[in-house]
């Protein structure tokens, strides 16, 4: 069961907007989808790429109401949130399409709206229906994401479930300045604003090492220390963990009293109010993961990422909206999470790519108590930068995806230019997920003795967005991707029945 997050006060201030929300919708239907990710899953990219192909009239075979032919018109339009940033859609298509580069990756809340004028598959709905379905993108990073369960902590929980993670193998040797600086302030030390700054400074190289390395692709609470914005310097952020508390009330005038009440500032003035005014208002939420980079990080990575997606899952508010309920408290209720770049991999490996993801949410969501229901797991790629091919290899034929690794890239000692293509063997997965899951689950000294297999090992490049051909008419076609209509089809196909 998803943590309390909120207080009565908040609930009626989510009551007020939702109620304001509802009201609107009857005038204009909407639905709100919040787009999240881990590390380097590609946010961005994954927005540009579905509006692109909306507006542009992309290949969506598996997207019903465009295959069907009932979607007469689609537009950008205002937003309805004026104090939220755009989502600069046409920056980031232009860096996709003319310039062939990735565009930067998501740093605060941003919003876009997206209309679909449409005829119903019911006869009897033309009737009543106006036709129309508002698509209201709400983009946020995922750091944001991982602080809501902060809501449901006091400070001892938070320093000890960060300390525990800081004393992780995978982490240990990236957390090291900071917990010894850390476990020399005991808890009874007298409180220094020196002191706490110095913490708070070395907590936040810590979080960005974490951030920076590849081996670890979650990231890790408070969000806002690696994007503090105008907060930068404030009390609110100038906090850190403090290891082995003691039971009880922290000592008056003590580092531990002040490193608490900072960390309740934090949760009062940067988590609630994205909580209420943001993440509450939710219909309908993808989370964006970069499978294949935990797989290839090793068995320390792929447990980061399932401790990760458990803490996404415990977020939500899973269950269904009444027609009565919805105008007073909102439900997610289809949550699709998307294990990105399957381009990476012949396609031959992506079933295998989305049972592997499948299995790590399941046993994320059996580690928090939560069931399935309402989750669908996807392998996709928002913009597909690869074709596929063969090659002869010894007598043996592989399958290749060929490429135009971006500028510096090395494959095999070669150093590439962002010109020329290039065909690499990606590896395999292991047809059955299991395997992996025994390497988890296994100690050191089963994997070093051969008990258990070893991860398989695979070979990455980043490449370059594709080049696009242009019609007669000089209009590019559209962004070409993988699976990304399903992934429409799944979260508001729907709602345009």
């Amino acid at each position: 069961m998803a943590p309390n997050l909120t207080s009565l006060k908040d609930d009626a201030l989510i009551a007020l907007d939702n109620l304001t929300d509802r009201a609107s919708g009857l005038v204009n239907p909407t639905i709100r989808l919040g787009v999240t990710g881990l590390s380097r899953a590609g946010k961005t990219v994954f927005i540009s790429s579905l509006v692109h192909n909306l507006l542009n009239g992309g290949r969506l075979p598996v997207f019903e109401p465009v295959r069907s032919g009932r979607v007469s018109k689609v537009r950008l339009e205002p937003q309805p949130d004026d104090a939220v940033p755009r989502f600069q859609y046409e920056d980031h298509i232009a860096a996709l399409v003319r310039d062939r580069i990735w565009p930067d990756s998501t740093r605060a809340i941003s919003q876009l709206r997206i209309t679909l004028d449409f005829e119903s598959a019911s006869g009897w709905n033309r009737l009543f229906s106006a036709g129309r379905l508002s698509l209201d993108i709400v983009d946020y990073p995922g750091e944001w994401l991982l602080d809501l369960p902060l809501l449901a902590q006091d400070f001892k929980e938070f320093s000890d479930n960060s300390v525990a993670r800081a004393r992780a193998r995978g982490r240990a040797n990236l957390s090291a300045d900071w917990l010894t600086l850390a476990s020399s302030a005991g808890p009874t030390a007298i409180a220094d604003e020196s002191s706490a700054r110095r913490l708070a400074e070395s907590f936040t190289a810590y979080l960005g090492a974490c951030k920076a390395d590849a081996s670890s692709p979650s990231t890790l609470p408070p969000g806002r220390f690696l994007m503090p914005g105008d907060l930068e310097g404030s009390p609110a952020l100038t906090f850190s963990p403090l290891p082995d508390l003691p039971d009880g009330r922290a000592p008056k005038g003590s580092l531990w009293a002040m490193m608490e009440r900072r960390y309740e500032a934090y949760k009062k003035h940067v988590v609630g109010p994205f909580f209420r005014e943001h993440f509450a208002r939710l219909d309908r939420q993808i989370v964006l993961v970069d499978a294949l980079q935990a797989i290839n990080g090793g068995p320390d990575a792929l447990l980061d990422l399932e401790q990760a997606l458990a803490d996404v899952l415990a977020c939500f508010r899973p269950g269904t909206n009444s027609w009565l309920s919805s105008f007073l408290t909102r439900r997610i209720d289809r949550v699709l999470i998307a294990a990105t770049k399957a381009d990476h991999l012949h396609h031959e490996s992506h079933d295998r790519l989305e049972r592997i993801t499948a299995r790590l949410v399941t046993r994320a969501a059996a580690s928090i108590g939560m069931s399935g229901a309402g989750l669908e797991v996807m392998a996709i790629a928002s913009v597909r930068a690869t074709r596929e091919a063969t090659v002869d290899h010894g007598g043996h034929t592989l399958p290749v995806i060929v490429g135009t690794p971006i500028s510096g890239e090395k494959i095999n000692g070669e150093t590439f230019d962002g010109e020329r293509k290039t065909a690499i063997f990606p590896g395999d997965l292991p047809d059955d997920p299991e395997v992996l899951f025994k390497v988890l689950d296994a100690d050191a000294s089963a994997i070093t003795f051969g008990d258990v297999h070893p991860l398989p090992e695979l070979s990455f490049v980043r490449f370059r967005p594709p080049h696009l051909e242009e019609t007669g008419g000089g209009l590019k076609l559209s962004v070409p991707h993988i699976r990304l209509d399903r992934a429409m089809q799944f979260l508001f196909g729907d709602r345009l029945a």
